[in-house]
């Protein structure tokens, strides 16, 4: 599974949970410096430090940041969850 398809698959997932939508981290920590998030879960840092304090509505938001993100990316590459 490449990454937009993960990306987006878990996206769906996190839409659906009424509460305690789950964080996009897949324990790929890298920061992108062309891009300026995490390779692996497509959030700023920002996002990543707020994210325990967000609540599920911004979470929400945030998942569709990361979904759009992930869309631009020039290339994809497999992804592990």
């Amino acid at each position: 599974m490449n990454t937009i398809d993960l990306i987006a698959d878990r996206a769906d997932a996190a839409r659906a949970t009424a509460e305690n939508v789950p964080s996009p981290c897949i324990s790929v920590c890298r920061m992108s410096e062309a891009g300026g998030w995490c390779e692996g879960c497509f959030r700023t840092l920002d996002e990543i430090g707020r994210w325990s304090r967000m609540s599920d509505a911004d979470k929400r938001a945030v998942w569709t940041l990361i979904e759009r993100r992930a869309a631009a990316e020039p290339t994809t590459t497999p992804a592990s969850p």
